[in-house]
């Protein structure tokens, strides 16, 4: 087992903890929670890539990790009413289409890799900064609706977008 490994599995065992702390109303606590989880996943791959400690568990871990992590949050935000419940069933919707289309090309026998996207990794990274700056202010008493507004906003089109770049490069590879 791998430090970053390591660092991963921790990231899982704040999920709970997180999920908790929202569900009890102690958001500070709820920001804290998510801003270590966030910092070791950029730890994490920091000392894989520096120390040539990348591993295959750590391949698929680290994906999973991250997805139960914002997966579980933006559910609970969605639960306490914090964030609005379509945007939730949109950002799980978009996971969800992405491992179905996964399973059916393996069942299809038409395996498909599909690597993160330029345009995936920048709807993560706002996916990350929106549960934030949510969680902070909820925490600081930070008043928020524009935030929430805007936020779902760009959440919703990179979402939308990021999904439609999934679904148009399945599409090819079932073509061809």
């Amino acid at each position: 087992m791998t430090i970053p490994n390591l660092i991963t599995i921790l990231r899982f065992c704040l999920v709970p903890l997180a999920v908790l702390c929202i569900t009890s109303g102690t958001w500070g606590w709820a920001f804290v929670a998510f801003l270590i989880a966030g910092i070791s996943d950029g730890v994490d791959g920091f000392i894989a890539k520096r120390f040539d400690m990348r591993s295959e568990l750590g391949a698929v871990l680290d994906p999973l990790a991250d997805k139960a992590l914002l997966v579980s949050i933006f559910v609970t935000l969605g639960i306490v009413g914090v964030v609005p419940v379509w945007l939730v069933i949109l950002t799980v919707f978009r996971d969800f289409m992405i491992i179905g289309a996964v399973l059916v090309s393996w069942v299809m026998s038409q395996p498909v890799q599909i690597a993160p996207l330029m345009l995936s990794k920048l709807n993560t990274a706002v996916q990350i900064a929106f549960v934030a700056l949510v969680l902070f202010a909820k925490g600081t008493g930070w008043p928020f609706p524009f935030l929430i507004e805007v936020g779902s906003i760009l959440v919703t089109l990179l979402t939308i977008a990021s999904a439609a770049a999934y679904l148009r490069q399945w599409l090819n590879h079932m073509a061809g």
